[in-house]
Formats: structure tokens, C-alpha cells, sequence
């Protein structure tokens, strides 16, 4: 069994480097959903956001081959002028991108699949369609499925955003628990793991143990991979948020750790009769433990040191909205069209099912996470004006967060914090890039792969116009329209066509509500 993972992760990593060089010269057709990639491929006319922070350019005509920007040809009055408006470039495929905005892919950190019923493709349309090229997906369904899936979008052989799974630490090896707890091994481990395919790998089981989680972190580092930590509450007072960042850790999810960092204790003030695995306990006091910092150390000592030790943050802030105001969660108006019914069975307050904690939620807990929301907001700005890299995910497919729909959510949250809507577009491009360490994405720029974004209007100016159903504005003659959203996304040079791919997702949520009456959330508004 050993042997056999081992061979399937070898050529998994091989695949993922042929992916991104060579791959796709030839075009393939996904029905008609998505076509490409193509010989030639060439966008006119596109205003561009680069991804790094700069300002809207262009317009630009953007050449692409196979899976790679190859040109990008400024249209600017002086240089039609100077070439004239004949001589532009043509290719297999020409995309009239006038009125269009241009950005690179978005990169989820952080997200999960689920389980069945709920089918992948209901995820992976919905990302793709609400511009989301790239997913760091937990691996829900078992690793190896994961791994798998990752090998077919690697080779277009679905249509999904580029998948890199996180593996738990050990995972796919066959070393037992003495060994995998030592940190003289974590070198050998962490090299196993990485030829065998892993590139992200969750240490937050590792917390307990500062000497073995900074052993960790190093050796996934320079054997090529990341790691990534959700600070469980039940060890916070081991490994905060500070120390994560000072033994290594490449990026830390959520909340956690950061307002225990700087507490005038060295633990959160529980309640006596406190129980980590009550998960309405859990999370109400994840929300209540903010009332507790020492704001002022927190916004200089904490950030500071954040910024020093180079962590980079990713928020995920779209999954707890819910909590400081559950109502407005339960009632969103896409659920009824776009919201798997799986996805609302597995939402509704439940102890059985995590992330499902509702069933006690009271107007002090709503008053803990909105206070929480604004601090942790605070702390993300001043970390961001430091220069720390904050980055991109949204845990969604729990707590009401519909995928895709969230994603574009996280980035209203995220200017919520302060930040300027070009830094959030970085957040989801180009920071988180770098945080996963792939070079060539994330940025609109010749040698990058054609990871792309094309919005009907200007998301500098509005955000809202990358949902799937856009958003109203204002035309030239002052008339209320409604943007048509990302029209196109494209991942490695395949372009999608998003309104087909949100038509399927409405049919697969129609199928999945077929017999399904009232529930415990819906039924006092429900017409007898």
C-alpha cells in the first residue's frame, strides 16, 4: 500500500510541473461550459488589474498561448497613433473584452469540499464561475480522492480550479505516532510527504508541542512545501498566535490565537464548566475571548511581532459573519436557488454536525463577534500597513458560507477591515501566490499562466460586481442596469462560459430540494 501511494504522489508532483509548462496545445471542449485551451488565444481591449496593488491599466490586447500569457500590447492613443488600429493581433479565438476589467484568478487558501450528496462539481462551478481558480481544499472525501482530483484538474481532465489538498502531518507514510511526535524526524517526514505530493500541511494538531511544531514548519518549508494552522483554543495557551509565527508557520487561518496573544494572562478567562468540544461553548467564547484583549498590545506588540517573524495571515472572516448576526445568514437570497440543499441540512443547528452550533445563539453572543469583528478588523489593518502579507480563504461550504458566493463576500469583509479594495485584490491574487508559493500565478503579466478574471465593469469601483448576478449601477445616460458578473473566467487557458456554469449549478440545487418541506429555521415564515 505504501509503495503504491508512493508512485501515485511521484507522478502526481511530476504532472503538476508538466501542467504548468507544457500543457494544453491541444483545445478541449467541456460541452458548453468551457472550451480551450488554444494555440492562440487573444482578449481585445481589456482594462487590466495587475494583482500586485497597482492601479486599473490598458487597455491592453492580451495574447495567449496554450496556457500562458505570452503578450500584452498597450492600446493608448499614442501608440494606436503610432501602429494604427489595424495591426492588432488574431488568434483561434478573439474575446471582444471592451467594457471588461481583467484581473488574475483568485486563490482560496482555505475551503472544504464536503461529503455526499452535495456533488464537487456544485463546488468547483460555483469557485470558477465567481472567479476562483485556484482552491487549497481539505480533503473532505479522503486524501487519496483529493489527490486525485488534484491530478485531473492538473491535467484539464475536469473542469475544477487548480487543487492542492492539505495533508494532516504523516499523512501517507507509515511511521507510527512515537515517531511522527519527535522532531528528529521531521526533516525525513516532511521530504517523504512532499515526493509523495503533499505541498500544504496542517500542523494545527501540533500545537501542544512548540518544539515539534516549529520542526515541522521548517522542514515542510525547505523541503518546498507551506503549512497552514487553525489555533485550536484548547492549546492556545501552548502555541498563540505569536509563537506560531515565531516557530515558522508559513500562514494561520481564522481568528484564532491573536487576541491570546495578547491577554494580560497567559490563558483565556473559560468558564469554569468550559468543554472545547461543545462547539456552542466553543464558539462562543472564541467570539467573547476578544473582549479580553489588551487592545493596545494587540495592535502594537502582536502586529508588530507578526510582521517581523514574516507569518502571513489569512482571515477567512466570510465563515464566522453568521455568527454576529445569524438571521441575516439564514435568509440570504441566494440559498433558495444556489444553496445545495445538503448544504442547508448540514447548516441547520445541529449538535451532530460541526460548524453547526446555532441551536443557542443568543443576542450577547451576536454582541461578542460583532465586538470581535471589529478588533480582529483593527488588527488586520495594522498588520497590512506594516507590510504582513495578508492573504485569502474563506473555510466556506460551513456556517452558511455558499461557495463562490462567499468568496466574493470574504473581499467585502476584507475592505470592511480598512484595507483599500486594490489591497484586497491582492490579498486574493498575487499575496496568496506568494503564500503558495507558485510563482507564476497571481499576476496579469507575459510568462504567467492564463489564470484570468474578466468582469463586466470595474471591481475597484464596486466589489459586488463579481457576484454571478453582478450588481445595479448607473450607465453613461444615468439609467439603472444590473451588471452580467465575471463573464468569462479562464484557468491554464481554458475559457469558461460562467452563465452556463451557474445555470448548472441551479439545476443540480432544484434536483437536490425535490420533496423537501419547512425546516426549524424557516418554518415560522412559511405559508400555511
Amino acid at each position: 500500500m505504501k509503495m503504491r501511494f508512493c508512485l501515485f504522489g511521484c507522478l502526481f508532483s511530476i504532472g503538476l510541473i508538466v501542467s504548468s509548462v507544457t500543457q494544453a496545445q491541444s483545445s478541449k471542449t467541456f460541452g458548453d461550459l468551457a472550451e480551450g485551451p488554444y494555440k492562440k488565444l487573444v482578449i481585445r481591449n481589456a482594462m487590466v488589474i495587475p494583482g500586485h496593488g497597482g492601479p486599473v491599466v490598458g487597455p491592453y490586447d492580451i495574447v495567449i498561448e496554450g496556457n500562458t500569457i505570452t503578450e500584452m500590447i498597450l492600446l493608448d492613443p499614442v501608440t494606436l497613433a503610432r501602429k494604427g488600429d489595424t495591426d492588432r493581433p488574431t488568434g483561434d479565438r478573439v474575446i471582444d473584452a471592451t467594457g471588461m476589467y481583467v484581473m488574475p484568478g483568485m486563490i482560496d487558501l482555505h475551503m472544504h469540499l464536503r461529503k455526499e450528496p452535495m456533488e464537487l462539481e456544485y463546488v468547483y462551478y460555483l469557485k470558477l464561475a465567481h472567479g476562483v481558480t485556484t482552491l487549497v481544499p481539505a480533503p473532505d472525501r479522503g486524501l487519496e480522492q483529493a489527490m486525485e482530483q488534484a491530478r485531473l484538474s492538473a491535467e484539464n481532465k475536469i473542469l475544477a480550479p487548480r487543487l492542492f489538498p492539505i495533508w494532516r502531518w504523516g499523512a501517507g507514510t507509515n511511521y507510527s505516532r512515537a515517531e511522527l511526535e519527535n522532531p528528529k524526524n521531521a526533516m525525513k517526514i516532511a521530504r517523504e510527504m512532499v515526493q509523495k505530493g503533499a505541498h500544504v500541511v496542517s500542523v494545527g494538531n501540533l500545537a501542544w508541542n512548540p518544539a515539534l511544531f516549529g520542526a515541522v514548519c521548517r522542514a515542510v518549508y525547505a523541503n518546498g512545501g507551506i503549512t497552514t494552522v487553525h489555533l485550536p483554543p484548547s492549546t492556545n495557551a501552548v502555541v498563540d498566535a505569536v509563537a506560531a509565527a515565531r516557530l515558522g508557520v508559513t500562514m494561520i487561518e481564522h481568528h484564532y490565537g491573536y487576541s491570546e496573544s495578547s491577554l494580560d494572562r497567559s490563558v483565556q478567562d473559560f468558564p469554569r464548566d468550559y468543554n472545547y468540544h461543545d462547539e456552542n461553548a466553543r464558539f462562543r467564547h472564541a467570539g467573547k475571548v476578544w473582549l479580553e484583549a489588551n487592545k493596545e498590545r494587540l495592535l502594537t506588540e502582536v502586529a508588530d511581532s507578526l510582521v517581523a517573524y514574516g507569518v502571513t495571515m489569512l482571515p477567512t472572516r466570510v465563515v464566522y459573519e453568521a455568527n454576529r448576526d445569524i438571521l441575516r445568514a439564514q435568509s440570504l437570497p441566494w440559498h433558495e436557488k444556489y444553496t445545495h440543499q445538503a448544504l442547508i441540512n448540514w447548516n441547520l443547528p445541529n449538535p451532530a454536525f460541526h460548524g453547526s452550533y446555532h441551536y443557542d445563539w443568543t443576542s450577547d453572543d451576536e454582541y461578542y463577534w460583532t465586538y470581535a469583528f471589529r478588533l480582529w478588523g483593527d488588527l488586520i489593518y495594522e498588520f497590512n500597513k506594516r507590510g504582513g502579507r495578508v492573504a485569502y480563504g474563506t473555510d466556506d461550504n460551513y456556517i452558511w458560507a455558499t461557495p463562490g458566493f462567499s468568496n466574493i463576500r470574504e473581499l467585502q469583509l476584507l475592505r470592511e477591515t480598512g484595507l483599500h479594495t486594490l489591497e484586497v485584490l491582492k490579498a486574493a491574487t498575487y499575496n496568496s501566490a506568494q503564500t503558495l508559493r507558485q510563482p507564476r500565478l497571481g499576476l496579469v503579466h507575459p510568462g504567467y499562466l492564463a489564470d484570468l478574471v474578466l468582469v463586466d465593469g470595474n471591481p475597484v469601483y464596486n466589489l459586488r460586481f463579481m457576484y454571478a448576478f453582478g450588481a445595479l449601477t448607473l450607465d453613461r445616460d444615468g439609467k439603472m442596469v444590473r451588471t452580467r458578473g465575471i463573464v468569462h473566467t479562464i484557468k491554464d487557458g481554458i475559457v469558461i462560459n460562467n452563465r452556463r456554469l451557474m445555470e448548472e449549478v441551479a439545476r443540480m440545487v432544484a434536483q437536490s430540494k425535490q420533496g423537501v418541506g419547512p425546516n426549524a429555521v424557516t418554518e415560522p415564515f412559511v405559508t400555511q
